[in-house]
């Protein structure tokens, strides 16, 4: 935790990890930033009990897109940087099924990322055994559950765990619809919930509003960049022909941009983020995946 630059736990953390650790499900919504991926992957890995020969699979995460998966695969090499025996393994969709299988086979995981398509499809295929599982997370678990086809698969996924395990749900916005939706998977939770909307923004967070005409946008866009001073900047368009066609104009107009959608292969995606997080492309225009 040190290592990874923490001093002190967000409000979130101070609230839900002394819960989590003890094992009890964990329904919370806090805002984006406040370490809700954290809460889960400090929790599991101090409950977690493994050894080198230990190949099944303890801990499933699913979380709705590839990127996510990604990013929490990423948190948990961060946190586990002091525990040799424990290994961790993504799976989702966009890729070759037989790249996740010999993962699988060879690499034998004890934590598990995957979106709920791709982690279904291995454990039909007898590819995926979930009877060991001890605990599981939903992690945008309101975007999961709110597609009937993708909280299907969940549920699909979740009868093939035990009963008894630790399962913990997160989100950064929730429903009191959905929140019933979530209780039905869970077993008495410990309730964390950011009630007032205007406590989602993070604090020192200024935002702005500009009402425009559409066809004003490109040249609103152009006159802010020039005069603002930024490190990297993020656009979220509606559209994959406006991602594109956006990216190709700021690009002429000498701002080096990057497109990010659905139509690209995942490992295109993937490098495209990789030229943004490393600087080598300062401006992305992304619909909001």
């Amino acid at each position: 935790i040190v290592d990874c630059g923490f001093e002190h736990p967000s409000e979130v953390q101070h609230e839900a990890i002394p819960q989590a650790i003890l094992g009890t499900d964990i329904l919370c919504q806090a805002k984006s930033g406040m370490g809700k991926t954290a809460v889960f992957v400090l929790a599991i890995l101090q409950q977690l009990n493994v050894d080198e020969k230990d190949t099944d699979v303890k801990v499933l995460i699913m979380c709705h897109t590839r990127e996510l998966a990604y990013q929490i695969k990423n948190e948990f090499d961060r946190f586990s940087k002091y525990f040799p025996n424990v290994k961790n393994g993504v799976v989702y969709g966009g890729v070759p099924i037989s790249d996740d299988k010999e993962m699988l086979s060879k690499a034998h995981p004890q934590i598990l990322i995957g979106t709920p398509g791709r982690v279904l499809a291995l454990v039909r295929g007898k590819h995926l055994d979930l009877s060991h599982v001890e605990h599981f997370v939903l992690d945008e678990c309101d975007k999961c559950l709110d597609k009937l086809d993708m909280r299907k698969d969940i549920q699909s996924v979740f009868v093939e765990t035990p009963v008894k395990k630790q399962v913990m749900m997160f989100s950064a916005t929730m429903s009191k619809e959905m929140r019933e939706v979530c209780k039905r998977f869970m077993n008495e939770p410990h309730e964390i919930f950011v009630d007032d909307d205007t406590k989602l923004t993070l604090h020192g967070l200024q935002q702005y509003f500009v009402r425009l005409a559409e066809n004003e946008k490109n040249k609103k866009l152009t006159d802010l960049l020039d005069a603002l001073e930024f490190n990297q900047v993020v656009i979220f368009v509606k559209s994959v022909q406006r991602a594109i066609a956006l990216a190709d104009l700021l690009t002429e107009c000498n701002f080096p941009a990057i497109a990010i959608h659905s139509r690209l292969k995942q490992s295109e995606r993937i490098e495209r983020y990789k030229q943004f997080k490393d600087f080598k492309k300062r401006i992305m225009a992304e619909v909001q995946m």
